[in-house]
């Protein structure tokens, strides 16, 4: 269900538990489902791009990869990103909240959601240590380039993404992530 708050300013688009445990599906079997809620904003306008947005929560009982550091690190980081970045495009799809997902199907997001999404940039900084259990988490597209293909490239979807993690303790960390999507449905 979604809630408007204003007209001219932002929906809100609460957790949509189907379409989560979905996007979170690749995740199962090595046991990281660390995306638990993800709240989609859209705003009609924003001054610094970013229309589009999830205010996400998350819980990592165990690392899927190492002891229990104590810690939240940039391997949790990475994955927690891409979970929220696999919601928000999915649920841009489902809803056609944004060009260009607004023309895709959620059959062309699943196709794709795993070998033509890629990480082209990634910065993360840690401000203080954070609790690697329990913490929120909220990620903004800031940009899209959506390219069509020629003789010279193939299409292309381009992301700049911001994220921003935080805990109860005042730890956080935060980056910004640039995605490629590669063969994009047609226009």
């Amino acid at each position: 269900m979604t809630q408007l708050l204003d007209a001219t300013e932002q929906r809100v688009y609460p957790t949509d538990e189907e379409l989560l445990h979905r996007v979170l599906t690749p995740y199962r079997a090595k046991r990281c489902e660390y995306l638990t809620s993800a709240t989609v904003v859209l705003k009609d306008a924003a001054e610094d791009g970013a229309r589009l947005s999830a205010d996400c929560s998350f819980l990592i009982p165990e690392s899927c990869y190492i002891d229990d550091t104590g810690h939240f690190n940039s391997v949790e980081f990475n994955i927690c990103f891409n979970q929220m970045a696999y919601y928000l495009v999915a649920k841009a799809v489902k809803e056609s909240l944004i060009e260009p997902f607004s023309r895709w199907t959620i059959e062309e997001f699943w196709t794709r959601q795993l070998g033509d999404i890629f990480i082209t940039d990634f910065r993360s900084s840690f401000r203080s240590a954070m609790s690697g259990r329990h913490f929120r988490g909220r990620i903004e597209i800031a940009d899209i380039a959506d390219w069509d293909g020629n003789d010279l490239r193939d299409a292309l979807v381009m992301l700049r993404t911001r994220c921003h993690y935080w805990d109860e303790q005042g730890g956080e960390s935060h980056g910004e992530i640039g995605a490629a999507i590669t063969n994009p449905p047609e226009k």
